[in-house]
């Protein structure tokens, strides 16, 4: 049993977005043709979720040109590429079939007042980095030989190279500049006579 479970653990993926009944989101989805691949988006409401693990599934409704189309995912798909809320609906059921007999503005979820549109991410399972593992020798045990002894691959680190980068200001001396009263010649112009 822990074989199966270990096995689906590897297939999950580590971040889910946190996903609720009535929400409206885009399903970025990985389509082939032929040679080709490339991302098709699915955009409508959350009308259902069910199942756990690796086997967790969500249905999107839309309406296209009239015809509603539902398709359901699997959360943890490699073909699903990622998965956008865009809009946090008000449902008080956990499954909203009753949305397939309705048209037009009813057939839409209202809209949770207040709520932000956020990037809640659940996640999964952290993502290991490997570390050297330390062996440690008992005091009182038998030192086995190296030959026998597994040791660990060593990993190279290399350091970052950081480049300290001052900027230096010199100081000069200010040049004192003296302002000497600026002296206009006014001329003088002659007293006009008054001639008679």
């Amino acid at each position: 049993m822990d074989i199966i479970k270990s096995i689906e653990h590897e297939q999950m993926k580590s971040r889910i977005p946190l996903l609720k009944v009535g929400d409206s989101v885009k399903v970025h989805v990985k389509v082939k043709e032929g040679n080709r691949e490339r991302i098709q988006v699915f955009e409508g409401v959350i009308i259902k979720k069910q199942g756990g693990g690796v086997n967790e599934t969500f249905t999107v409704r839309r309406i296209s040109y009239g015809v509603g189309v539902e398709k359901t995912f699997l959360l943890h798909s490699p073909t699903v590429e990622k998965i956008e809320v865009t809009r946090i609906g008000k449902a008080r059921r956990a499954k909203l079939f009753y949305l397939r007999d309705r048209l037009g503005k009813s057939a839409k979820t209202k809209e949770k007042i207040g709520a932000r549109i956020e990037t809640n991410e659940i996640i999964l399972k952290e993502e290991l980095t490997e570390e050297p593992i330390v062996e440690e020798e008992e005091e009182g045990g038998t030192n086995l030989p190296t030959a026998d002894k597994e040791e660990a691959p060593a990993i190279e680190t290399e350091e970052p190279v950081v480049e300290e980068v001052i900027d230096t200001v010199t100081e000069e001396p200010a040049i004192e500049v003296k302002e000497e009263p600026v002296v206009t010649e006014v001329e003088e112009k002659p007293a006009k006579k008054e001639e008679e």
